[in-house]
Formats: C-alpha cells, sequence, structure tokens
C-alpha cells in the first residue's frame, strides 16, 4: 500500500535549508535546520547555545516558538498549491514543559486541520534525550495569491 504526501509538489530538505531557511533571517540567525521530511510531518533542529538560551542558562520560550512557527510555517506553505495559494501565521501558543541547558531540541510538525482556509498545526519539541520540552499548536489562514499580469 502506498501512502501519499499532504505536502504539494517535490519538497527537499536542501531546497528547503537553501531557500526558506536564509541569512539575515531568525531562523538562519537561531541555527534552525530543517532535518525530516514525511508523508505528513516536517522535523527541524535548534541548538542549545548562546543564541537560545535565557539569563539563566536554559532554553528561551521564545526560542521554542520561534522553531515551532518555524517547522510549521514551511510545512504548511507545502501543504498548499504555492503556485497560487500563500500561508500566514495567524495563532501560535505553547506549554513549556520542561528545561532543556544544552544540546539540541527538534521539532516535529503534524497537521491538526488542512482546510481551504485554515490549517491547524500540532508542534512536539523533544531534548536530545527524546524527552518532551514543549507543545505548541499553531494556526496559519492559508490566502490566495494575486493574479500576476
Amino acid at each position: 500500500m502506498t501512502h501519499s504526501s499532504i505536502f504539494q509538489g517535490p519538497v527537499t530538505l536542501e531546497e528547503i535549508n537553501t531557500n526558506q531557511i536564509i541569512e539575515g533571517q531568525m531562523a538562519r540567525h537561531l541555527g534552525i535546520e530543517m532535518t525530516g521530511i514525511g508523508a505528513d510531518f516536517m522535523t527541524a533542529k535548534m541548538p542549545v547555545d548562546h543564541r537560545t538560551i535565557q539569563r539563566i542558562g536554559i532554553l528561551h520560550g521564545g526560542a521554542s516558538l520561534a522553531l515551532a512557527e518555524t517547522v510549521g510555517s514551511i510545512a504548511a506553505s507545502y501543504a498548499v498549491d504555492r503556485e497560487h495559494f500563500y500561508i500566514v501565521g495567524q495563532e501560535i501558543n505553547a506549554n513549556h514543559i520542561r528545561p532543556v541547558k544544552s544540546g539540541f531540541v527538534h521539532a516535529t510538525a503534524t497537521p491538526l486541520h488542512l482546510g481551504r482556509s485554515s490549517q491547524v498545526w500540532d508542534i512536539r519539541i523533544k531534548s536530545d534525550e527524546g524527552k518532551l520540552v514543549c507543545v505548541s499548536r499553531f494556526t496559519v489562514a492559508v490566502l490566495k495569491k494575486a493574479p500576476t499580469a
């Protein structure tokens, strides 16, 4: 049995890491890198280092949200026909479960709802040891591109 993908068209990690996570923007500054693409999920990692910790030496909650929104936005953008539609974030929330002091955190985005005008994504962030660090829910609007002349 063949499982079809929710993602539209061909998508590779190289294409995403080169054309979606670019120099001068937040995801690149924080060291976020896309690491996996499945039939219905995408994964990314982010270092826990001087760029992503808070003053007491643990992962900053805002950095967790930046990771969640990055992997969620990229996944959502490939779950629509990119020639005719684009997505924009509407709402994101998070529950911070446990602190992380070093290594990497790994985020997995899976869809809860893929509608014509909105999408809702579940993002789970785990430590290198596989322990749950943060859970996030991310909602995007799906918008129609203006016709080109």
